[in-house]
């Protein structure tokens, strides 16, 4: 079959997987409307399953079409570094060992602050943790931040409107935070070493830009969350019970071997196996590893990689006949409908740029990655751990992006005016 029939084969279904992401919300309600097949709109409700599902449709109609040769050739010849590494850090990340960490320090922090602890603890996770992820990674912060604003902030007595949100905030902090060095955040990553761009560049451009925007951000949410912020419930989650300082130093030194292995799926996967070695021989200092919602936000991304795979075609001509300005609202945009990553790669792949150019390409490509789920990969890890204090147990795309709106707004105007 010709590639070009392949392309508009794999556009059709690409869009039919963004339609279903923002209708996930629905299948969730047809699922009590129909218990006799509750289980399958359960499934389909799953925003974590959604791409990772219609990946494997897309699968199936190139073996159908092109051959079973060519549709496996083209699945095998996918990077899935990312998924991989997403799965892992989240896992790790989440252990208890190192929470308890985390929560240790930000409770330390919270009562030397001149509010209450709640309104501290709170505007730490919205700004120190996503900042903390220039230098643990997106994907690490997204899943720290996630298990420590839960018991606070996504409970489902709160009305909705204030975890969409604390949720916009978070994922728009994240996706901002990360550009002070040149390794964290996911679409920097990928023009880094094209455009010779180090961490002393991306902190004197980027940087403190996006961290005045998330000091902004995280305050304006904190102020209209504060009538509804309570101290932590005893036995949250968000309070674990105390490690031994040495599993302490052994699961933040495995995190710290595979943050600096991000690339290399080899070393990393070796470094999760012996991690996984070590909390089963110290069960007793570990809590339920959360590895089927890592698995499942794995899932996700690798479907966004088989599918976001074939919409080069069309996405790069458009990144590429923009002017800087105008780059910069199109890269925002266009953020919402694919990973922020994929697009700033494929302006990578332009020959010519301007440093305007690609100045504006990444600052609109991160400024915009908290609009949807899938505009930055760290997104999915943070639904996944949230939703079920959200209605339904799902995360509405319509609620999620009227929550990102105003902090996505303080972002862009960040990256432009300063």
């Amino acid at each position: 079959m010709p590639i070009l029939s392949l392309q508009w084969i794999a556009a059709f279904v690409f869009a039919i997987a963004l339609l279903h992401t923002f209708t996930a919300k629905q299948f969730e309600r047809l699922s009590k409307r129909f218990p006799r097949h509750a289980g399958l709109f359960h499934l389909l409700g799953e925003v974590e399953v959604v791409f990772g599902f219609w990946a494997m449709v897309l699968i199936v109609l190139m073996a159908m079409t092109a051959g079973h040769t060519e549709a496996l050739a083209y699945a095998e010849s996918r990077n899935y570094t990312e998924p991989l590494f997403v799965f892992v850090v989240m896992v790790m990340a989440a252990s208890r060992p190192v929470l308890a960490t985390v929560v240790q320090l930000v409770n330390g922090l919270a009562r030397l602050a001149p509010v209450r602890a709640p309104l501290a603890t709170a505007w730490l996770g919205l700004a120190a943790v996503p900042l903390l992820g220039s230098l643990i990674t997106e994907p690490a912060a997204m899943t720290i931040a996630a298990l420590l604003l839960a018991p606070q902030i996504f409970r489902p007595l709160l009305p909705e409107w204030v975890k969409y949100l604390a949720l916009g905030v978070l994922f728009v902090n994240i996706s901002i935070g990360g550009t002070l060095t040149a390794y964290a955040a996911p679409p920097v990553l990928m023009v880094a070493a094209t455009w010779q761009w180090d961490s002393a560049f991306m902190l004197v451009t980027f940087g403190w830009k996006a961290a005045l925007a998330v000091l902004v951000n995280a305050t304006v949410a904190t102020w209209v969350l504060r009538k509804h912020l309570m101290p932590m419930p005893d036995g949250a989650a968000s309070a674990p019970a105390a490690v031994p300082w040495a599993v302490v130093l052994v699961h933040l030194g495995l995190l710290a071997g595979v943050v600096l292995a991000a690339h290399h799926p080899v070393i990393f996967m070796g470094l999760f196996l012996m991690f996984l070695g070590f909390t089963q021989a110290y069960a007793r200092h570990q809590s339920p590893l959360i590895l089927k919602e890592a698995l499942l936000v794995g899932f996700f991304l690798a479907g966004l990689v088989v599918l976001g795979g074939m919409q080069q075609w069309w996405l790069q001509p458009i990144v590429a006949g923009l002017e800087p300005l105008a780059l910069f609202a199109g890269a925002l945009g266009l953020t919402a409908v694919t990973d922020n990553a994929a697009l700033t790669y494929l302006g990578s792949l332009i020959e010519g740029m301007s440093e305007e150019a690609r100045y504006m390409l990444v600052s609109g490509a991160v400024a915009g990655g908290g609009l949807t789920v899938i505009a930055n990969a760290p997104n999915p890890a943070g639904v996944a751990l949230l939703k079920r204090g959200f209605a339904d147990e799902t995360v509405g795309a319509g609620g999620l992006l009227l929550g990102a709106l105003l902090p996505t707004l303080v972002a862009a105007l960040a990256f432009l005016l300063l």
